[in-house]
């Protein structure tokens, strides 16, 4: 009989399964449970970009595109990157279209790392960035932010983590899970560590569209001396509500974008065609949907927060994208075990702090890109919850 422990990577069957998909999968086998667990605009795509999409399969255009992306679509991202976040890049060569930001998260560290370098991981953050690095054979240099520094990197922190092996650092701003994002004073303080050396920032910006503070958001790349060495990530899963079309991109030097293009050529040969016809709509029609969204995950933001807040669970301002990250210490709970009993008792699914790294115990993500009547319905059931434990 075959023995599988001699066949899988031992890398890959010690890497733990992705802790937000268990809150989610539990959901599905419930009745009456509402779930503020997973990351996904509840907007239909706008209709301008759908129509996009449909057109160009009633008009046959089906095929490969190049390695790249459709030119069409690399130039309006250029105009685009260039008009929110003042970085020019040549689309004929320093942009790629990719699966998904995901994809090119992945791409990005394995053009760059080779076994033994370290990559310096803000957390809590997103659950893909450790793997990854684990994947390709990087070693993770974890920074954990803190609560009372709006959960950002501080210049500290950054330069206590660096060494001689340290290849990159991960940028997730706006940050999922905490809502916290880097103002230009930040990423300034950060930069002025980081010109002098051979540090490359991947900036995962897939929330930029997601800022709400007065100031519109700010790319790291944008900072003097920051474009040469940043992979700036981002893509229309979050922004335009476009997650199942699977469609982000990669921004960069043409040295570093020409070998994420190799790894994406051999891997995947080319993002879905339809995504990036529709893309093309998104990027030039879509403004106005995009600020509405944004003004209504403003409304809900306001509404989770104060939600909270009353039902005594400390609920910092979360500044950018689509989730609260209120702090359950108080209820003597950890984080799994607060989770496990709000679902089990009160049918509401929400992602224990600790699926994003270790410094997230104490805290439970809730996302509001859900309606406001789910919103609501999910709090006073938090509420009744708090006050039985």
């Amino acid at each position: 009989m075959i023995d599988y422990s001699k066949i899988l990577s031992r890398t890959v069957t010690e890497i733990k399964p992705s802790g937000i998909r268990k809150f989610f999968d539990i959901a599905a086998t419930m009745d009456d449970v509402i779930s503020l667990g997973v990351g996904e605009p509840d907007f239909q795509t706008p209709w301008s970009i759908r129509k996009a999409g449909i057109t160009s399969l009633e008009k046959g255009k089906t095929k490969y595109t190049s390695n790249s992306g459709l030119i069409e679509l690399r130039k309006e991202i250029s105009n685009y990157i260039n008009r929110k976040c003042n970085v020019e890049y040549n689309p004929t060569n320093e942009i790629l279209l990719s699966v998904g930001g995901s994809e090119a998260i992945d791409a990005a560290l394995r053009a760059i790392i080779t076994p033994g370098d370290e990559v310096i991981i803000p957390q809590p953050s997103y659950v893909c960035y450790e793997p990854i690095t684990q994947l390709v054979g990087g070693v993770p240099v974890i920074i954990e932010t803190l609560a009372e520094n709006d959960f950002k990197v501080t210049p500290e922190q950054l330069k206590n983590a660096i060494s001689e092996k340290t290849k990159a650092l991960i940028l997730p701003y706006p940050c999922n899970p905490t809502g916290a994002i880097m103002e230009k004073a930040d990423l300034e303080a950060l930069a002025q560590i980081l010109r002098d050396t051979n540090i490359v920032v991947i900036s995962d910006e897939i929330y930029s569209e997601l800022t709400f503070t007065d100031g519109e958001h700010v790319s790291i790349a944008s900072i003097d001396g920051m474009r040469e060495r940043t992979i700036l990530i981002n893509g229309f899963s979050k922004a335009f509500s476009m997650t199942g079309w699977r469609l982000g991109f990669a921004c960069g030097p043409q040295e570093i974008i020409s070998q994420i293009t190799k790894i994406h050529q051999f891997a995947i040969m080319c993002a879905p065609t339809t995504a990036q016809y529709a893309a093309i709509d998104a990027l030039r029609n879509c403004d106005e949907a995009v600020a509405n969204m944004k003004a209504e995950y403003n409304r809900r933001r306001r509404l989770i927060v104060d939600g909270f807040n009353k039902a005594g669970l400390i609920c910092r301002e979360p500044k950018g994208a689509f989730y609260a990250f209120p702090c359950i210490k108080s209820t003597g709970l950890t984080s799994e075990e607060f989770c496990e009993r709000l679902i089990q008792e009160k049918h509401v699914a929400v992602v224990p702090g600790t699926a994003f790294g270790k410094g997230g115990e104490g805290f439970v993500r809730a996302s509001y890109c859900y309606s406001p009547e789910h919103i609501i319905e999910a709090l006073r059931r938090i509420d009744e919850f708090v006050k039985e434990i």
